[in-house]
């Protein structure tokens, strides 16, 4: 389903490498793309296949690869030059067990932390995780989009089970996007012009009318490589401030709140299935218990997160890891209300691990 996003989105270029559990992805944008006039790559690694998926984004063509863990690694260094040369991009990140070679086979959410801090600096890298074949789709149809808006590349974070589960899903509307970006000029105040710092420049494709000056080391608003001057500053502020400004305008949640509830479960992925089904189970047996599925995971989605915490004395993170690692994120927003996280890993959390948790929660 998010190779049928990235169709949906207009993508028309894909390299990956095949790597378990994303390999799906990879082989439905081999076998979808040609037919739609695209261009779907088998890349001899996971570095050819970012840095071909740039190159492309660059010349303005909607453009994805797929990993997991062991190939995100293999990465990093390209995601963040398309960050700094403001290129949209878009990754699937399906999570797999363990570190290094881990279980190929076995699902977790292991790597969000890995993902978000994938940035020398320590840039915001805007994220989406899905929890269904659906939001799969549609979350990778929204990563397009805000790859284009904010020119930037977006994760969509899955999971073994999310990315490999069958679901049937109805795309009867038959829409699409745009196969390439907008495409404007600077004119001649250069590829990275902007008036205020959290302003975004305006597209410009390489090998167009207008030249682009594209590098990855600390520049001005041309392009050009400029050590520590106020522009140069500016610039770096600005990769952050376009992200942080808009923070808000890129919440995604879904918020089943009950007004008298003391008890919250804030989820993301697979394990706000588990969720859901805890939190109606502990209403049927009268506790009055509230949830927040995350599907924006950053920016985080600070608004939500306010709104969902009035009145709340407890909060419960259950994530298929060993250090709860979105808990340890939102610990700092939570306050003086108890933090509890279920955590663990080679199985699936359960809903009644999350229900027994809930009861005993003072």
């Amino acid at each position: 389903m998010v190779a049928e996003g990235a169709i949906r989105a207009g993508c028309r270029f894909f390299a990956g490498y095949p790597i378990t559990p994303a390999t799906g992805i990879f082989k439905a944008m081999i076998d979808a793309l040609p037919a739609r006039g695209g261009l779907a790559l088998s890349a001899p690694d996971e570095i050819s296949a970012i840095a071909e998926c740039i190159g492309a984004a660059m010349r303005g063509y909607k453009a994805m690869t797929a990993t997991s863990g062991p190939g995100w690694a293999l990465m990093i260094e390209s995601v963040q030059y398309a960050l700094m040369t403001e290129t949209p991009l878009v990754i699937a990140l399906v999570q797999r067990l363990g570190p290094s070679t881990g279980g190929a086979t076995q699902g977790a959410q292991g790597d969000l932390l890995l993902a978000e801090h994938a940035t020398s600096g320590g840039y915001t890298i805007p994220m989406l995780a899905p929890s269904n074949a659906r939001e799969c789709a549609d979350l990778t149809e929204i990563a397009f989009a805000w790859a284009e808006r904010l020119r930037t590349p977006v994760v969509v974070l899955s999971d073994k089970e999310v990315g490999m589960t069958t679901e049937r899903v109805d795309f009867t509307d038959g829409s699409s996007s745009p196969e390439t970006y907008a495409v404007g000029t600077n004119g001649n105040n250069g590829t990275y012009y902007f008036n205020r710092s959290g302003d975004i420049p305006l597209f410009t494709a390489v090998g167009g009318a207008t030249r682009v000056i594209a590098t990855g080391s600390a520049h001005d608003k041309r392009g050009k490589l400029q050590k520590n001057s106020p522009e140069t500053i500016d610039v770096l502020r600005h990769l952050e401030e376009k992200i942080r400004l808009r923070a808000h305008e890129l919440e995604i949640v879904v918020e089943d709140i009950q007004p008298e509830a003391r008890t919250l479960v804030i989820s993301y992925g697979v394990t706000s299935r588990a969720a859901s089904s805890a939190v109606r189970l502990a209403r049927d047996s009268g506790l009055n218990v509230s949830h927040l599925s995350v599907k924006s995971l950053f920016p985080l989605p600070y608004a939500a997160l306010d709104r969902a915490l009035k009145g709340v004395e407890s909060v419960i993170v259950p994530e298929e890891n060993l250090t709860g690692q979105y808990r340890r994120i939102i610990a700092p927003y939570i306050g003086n209300r108890v933090l509890r996280g279920i955590n663990k890993i080679g199985n699936m959390i359960s809903p009644s691990e999350i229900l027994r948790a809930i009861r005993v929660t003072p």
